[in-house]
């Protein structure tokens, strides 16, 4: 099983380039970055872990350019999105940004995307909550268009363009990891992703549920804590990859985190 980690990067914490440097020197397999594009002050959508919302919620780096800055001080790590919020993007925006992220890392990205939860967030850019599923189906599907085409189109219920030419292509077929721990979630994964990309659960037990859950689908399971009992029951399970969370905080904060995390990566060797 392959070791990663999961974080924010945002103003105030490690730089993207620094962070990810210091994960490929430590033995890590990727570095997996969250989205926000904002946050609404309307509190009408709750926080789903409870509580009072972290700041690092709405100071997020843009994914693409903060993942551009790690592939240029990094040779081997994976880079990716877990998750980048695909609803509230534009998809031929997107497939240019993946592509090119792509092609400069010699083909070390993983797309993790979701449909999210922050109803206010996706009305802003124009999403209705109540479609964001089909939305989401239609946009996978023609950004594997847009990647493999030379004259690409796609005429869907939500997504529709006539043929365009976009270029670069990525430099391999990018892997979509399907996030989100629902059922549909896991159904898009079974019928559009390469992969599924779930939440961590917190006790062993329940790992090995997830898997079985999973099937044949790879699993990245995201922002798991740091629990040798939990990391082997994903490990037994099948579990393709796992990622520990890295709290956002500042550089120095991080990298000690980062070395107590590092402990657990001879055990997956």
């Amino acid at each position: 099983m392959k070791l990663g980690i999961s974080t924010f990067v945002t103003d105030e914490s490690a730089r993207p380039e620094v962070l990810a440097k210091a994960v490929e020197e430590r033995g890590f397999d990727s570095l997996l970055l969250a989205e926000h594009s904002h946050i609404p002050v309307s509190r009408e959508s709750p926080y789903p872990p409870g509580g009072e919302m972290a700041r690092h919620y709405y100071r997020a780096l843009d994914p693409f350019v903060a993942l551009t800055a790690a592939a240029a001080a990094t040779t081997t790590l994976t880079l990716g999105t877990g998750i980048a919020l695909l609803i509230q993007r534009d998809v031929l925006h997107t497939a240019k940004s993946v592509a090119s992220l792509d092609l400069l890392s010699g083909g070390r990205f993983l797309f993790g995307v979701g449909a999210g939860w922050n109803r206010e967030e996706m009305r802003n850019h124009g999403t209705d909550p109540r479609t964001r599923g089909a939305l989401l189906d239609e946009q996978i599907q023609a950004l594997r268009t847009l990647w493999t085409n030379d004259e690409a189109e796609f005429h869907g219920v939500h997504v529709n363009f006539d043929p365009v030419f976009q270029w670069p292509k990525p430099a391999r077929e990018v892997p979509v990891y399907i996030g989100g721990t629902s059922a549909a979630a896991l159904d898009r994964a079974k019928r559009l992703g390469a992969g599924w990309m779930p939440s961590a659960v917190r006790d062993p037990e329940a790992a090995t549920a997830q898997l079985a859950h999973a099937g044949s689908v790879p699993v990245t399971a995201t922002s798991a804590p740091p629990d040798p009992g939990l990391l082997d029951a994903y490990a037994e399970a099948g579990a393709e990859r796992v990622t520990l969370v890295l709290p956002a905080s500042s550089p120095g904060s991080a990298m000690r985190r980062l070395d107590a995390l590092a402990a657990l990566v001879p055990r997956f060797r």
